[in-house]
């Protein structure tokens, strides 16, 4: 192949957060749509996880972890400076990010798939999701993002999991207290690069055309 290879899910939000970096870079990449229950023999000999995205490059190396994506893209190129010089920033960064895929992401999946938890109550996993909903809402009282006036890489790897945990009860979401949080997203969500990134594909097949995962021009 000329150019890498990405195999993602549409709704995944590891996979979103790829595809939002993969785009904002001008990367351009073939795009495999993977279905979660069905999974390609070729997903699984290239990772171990055989879970989504995963990016082959054009010198066949394998990146299976999507942060790992992200910065990989916009090492390429990086026009809308998400990835930050000011070393405080990045560690802050780092750091939301970490909170976000290591704390929240668990919470996030008791509370949507709470019928799977019986121990507990739905209202109880959703407390538990809101730790870091209220680190995030006194993060955007200071600014209209979560560091800086602008987007950077720790508001893009982090709406999607926001954006999911929204969807869970929409009508508890825009009642709750967290204003900022909620303008963030939907400012997020209006975004073409966000909408952009969500067009709905085939399930790849190993005998289907090349697919280009469209880029901003």
């Amino acid at each position: 192949m000329d150019h890498p290879i990405l195999y993602s899910f549409r709704r995944c939000p590891y996979a979103i957060r790829a595809r939002l970096a993969l785009r904002a870079s001008g990367v351009q990449v073939v795009l495999r749509e993977v279905v979660l229950a069905d999974k390609p023999a070729a997903l699984r000999q290239l990772s171990a996880k055989a879970t989504v995205p995963v990016l082959v490059d054009a010198e066949n190396n394998v990146i299976d972890e999507s942060l790992d994506i992200m910065r990989w893209a916009l090492r390429q190129s990086d026009p809308d400076g998400w990835l930050m010089s000011d070393n405080e920033r990045v560690a802050e960064s780092q750091c939301l990010i970490s909170t976000n895929d290591t704390e929240f992401k668990p919470c996030l999946d008791r509370y949507k798939y709470a019928d799977r938890f019986p121990e507990q109550s739905v209202e109880f996993y959703r407390a538990q999701a809101e730790v870091f909903l209220t680190v995030l809402e006194a993060k955007l009282t200071a600014s209209p993002y979560l560091l800086s006036e602008c987007p950077t890489l720790a508001d893009m790897a982090i709406f999607p999991f926001i954006r999911q945990f929204a969807n869970v009860d929409k009508a508890w979401f825009e009642k709750s207290p967290y204003r900022h949080l909620q303008a963030w997203l939907t400012v997020l969500l209006a975004l073409p690069l966000f909408t952009g990134v969500m067009d709905k594909y085939a399930q790849w097949q190993p005998d289907d055309p090349v697919v280009m995962f469209q880029i901003l021009h």
